[in-house]
């Protein structure tokens, strides 16, 4: 019997690529075209598409200054925007989605639906908008708010905006571009109709002033993890991302979003689940164990990853002693699930080894430490026992060099190819269908 085949897509973001280790990045990557040389990469391997984080704003939430962020290149700054970046990388592309983190609170919704539907245009309906809301006070101000909303009111609004957005795209009826020579009429205005939307957040009149796209609205990936967070993304994604540890959590976490998108009248297999990993790889079982270790230990990445979790969960961990347990359960406005995943990776643990655990421990919970062989196989084994959908690579704090990506493109993936388990060719032309290929 023929393995069932998994998904695979990488999560990275738009900042600097590793710049000062052994194998660094020559030169800036602000024109883009690191990433489009590495999409172009995980195209040869037939990734379902490269996701790009975004943040809006520059933290200060480690210590009370944005020097660890500026200083380390943290991955949250400097930092620039994906949207045009997506433009780039799918004209520079044929087959590989890309995924853009555009957030409710930075744009109208009107405005986010016509860029939206723009992009996927020129990317040939491989786009794809990672819906977030945004949790970090920092990025309300430089909104002209004082602060997020409620973390259940910031779904609640991000709900109706989806809505809205939808309406949106489909105010032109599928036909309405007729390019009728004899009439000469290049729409039928009878079908293409204002939406007149008005919620309690958010009023648009409609229509779109763009032409209907490949995919009529962009794929959706959300990365629900608390329940009303689950529960939207089990609403509107085409794919929910995830980083639960453990296969016990992650097959709980699938059938859960299957179980609340049946809920919702939709099929189970129209949503993917991908799962957060870091795989540490090396010739042999021990070369990846020692690199993985010497990594994980090393002063620089303790602190950037730690003032990278400061931001994530808007929590200042500089006032905690890295040697010492954690003294009290922690929680946020911010990003909760982060948090508690964070806090989850071991009682009475110090705060040095709950660091390094959270940035490392994406592989270290299903093992992924070791050569493509062993990783291949506990990459397998985890599917076989969760049921699916794939996983979504990425590298500590999002850093990649040329050579960690090599390790994985030209040596996991091929051995995940040989045995069946990954796809050797694209048989679909947009980004939706081939996440419902299998």
């Amino acid at each position: 019997m023929s393995p069932k085949p998994f998904h695979l897509a990488w999560f990275t973001n738009f900042t600097t690529p590793v710049w000062n280790g052994t194998f660094a990045n020559d030169g800036p990557p602000w024109n883009g075209k690191f990433y489009t040389e590495m999409a172009k990469q995980l195209e040869r391997a037939c990734f379902d598409f490269i996701m790009f984080e975004d943040k809006l704003s520059i933290s200060d939430a480690y210590g009370g200054t944005s020097q660890a962020y500026l200083k380390h290149a943290s991955g949250l700054a400097p930092k620039h925007d994906p949207a045009p970046l997506a433009t780039l990388i799918g004209a520079s592309t044929e087959r590989i989605g890309v995924v853009a983190t555009l957030s409710t609170l930075g744009y109208p919704p009107f405005l986010l639906a016509r860029m939206c539907s723009t992009i996927d245009h020129l990317a040939g309906g491989r786009f794809g908008w990672n819906v977030v809301t945004s949790a970090e006070d920092a990025a309300a101000q430089n909104f002209g708010l004082d602060e997020l909303p409620p973390k259940d009111l910031r779904y609640e609004m991000a709900d109706e905006y989806m809505e809205l957005c939808t309406q949106l795209w489909h105010s032109w009826e599928p036909g309405a571009v007729v390019m009728d020579r004899a009439t000469a009429t290049y729409v039928d205005f009878e079908k293409v109709h204002p939406i007149n939307f008005e919620g309690k957040y958010f009023k648009s009149r409609g229509p779109l002033n763009t032409v209907p796209s490949p995919q009529v609205k962009p794929a959706i990936i959300q990365a629900g993890g608390s329940p009303k967070g689950r529960r939207f993304a089990a609403k509107h994604a085409d794919c929910v991302i995830t980083g639960v540890p453990g296969v016990e959590a992650m097959k709980a976490f699938r059938d859960d979003i299957r179980a609340l998108a049946a809920d919702q009248g939709r099929n189970p297999d129209d949503v993917k689940v991908l799962y957060l990993v870091c795989p540490a790889l090396g010739e042999t079982d021990d070369d990846a164990r020692v690199k993985y270790r010497r990594a994980m230990e090393d002063q620089e990445f303790v602190e950037a990853s730690l003032a990278l979790i400061s931001a994530i969960t808007d929590i200042d961990f500089a006032k905690y002693k890295l040697d010492e347990p954690l003294p009290e359960r922690l929680v946020t406005n911010g990003e909760q699930t982060g948090l508690d995943m964070f806090q989850k990776w071991g009682s009475g643990k110090t705060l040095r080894q709950l660091v390094v655990e959270a940035s490392g421990g994406l592989n270290e919970s299903i093992e992924l430490v070791g050569s493509p062989e062993t990783v291949a196989t506990k990459m397998a084994d985890a599917m076989d026992y969760i049921g699916g959908d794939g996983f979504l690579i990425t590298s500590p704090r999002c850093a990649i060099d040329r050579f960690q990506l090599l390790e994985v493109v030209e040596g996991l993936v091929p051995v995940l190819q040989r045995r069946g388990l990954t796809r050797t060719e694209y048989t679909k032309p947009t980004l939706r269908e081939n996440l419902l290929a299998f």
